[in-house]
């Protein structure tokens, strides 16, 4: 079994991707031990942007000192266009030899240069999603990964 915490900064505001995700993480309960983590996202305006990316890189980070005895020995990942990316059957084989693992969803801004020095970046695509369509997709592609570790009929 897969062992994930989804860290990420905001909640999903949207409906329709509520939905989507919980449908996602109800076919993930089979296979995952998922857990999410929804820190605070800082507002922002033209003038402070890299101020609150700093503001929202610390309590990433406090979260992840606080919480060292669960995610001590996890391997950490930041979700970011600029990652490796992967094709879905490459995803689950990584998925399995890293678990467990914290994935870190950033928010409307991105990350804090701090975060992308300290950690290494995967990506769902090199193009830029927003934050709340970006956990939909992840979780999709958790599911469809579990799917494909336990031979699942889903990918195909």
């Amino acid at each position: 079994m897969l062992d994930i915490t989804l860290v990420t900064l905001g909640k999903i505001k949207e409906s329709f991707y509520q939905e989507a995700a919980a449908e996602y993480v109800k076919r993930l309960r089979p296979y995952v031990r998922l857990k999410t983590v929804e820190l605070s996202p800082e507002p922002f305006s033209k003038g402070n942007k890299n101020k609150a990316k700093e503001i929202e890189g610390g309590r990433v980070l406090e979260y992840l000192s606080g919480h060292n005895k669960d995610n001590g020995s996890a391997a950490i990942y930041l979700l970011a266009e600029r990652g490796k990316t992967f094709t879905s059957p490459e995803m689950a084989q990584w998925l399995e030899r890293n678990s467990p693992i914290v994935l870190i969803i950033g928010g409307a801004l991105g990350f804090s240069d701090e975060l992308y020095t300290r950690y290494p970046q995967i990506s769902l695509s090199p193009l830029t999603f927003p934050h709340e369509l970006a956990r939909v997709v992840l979780l999709e592609q958790l599911y469809r990964s579990a799917a494909i570790l336990n031979q699942k009929e889903y990918h195909y």
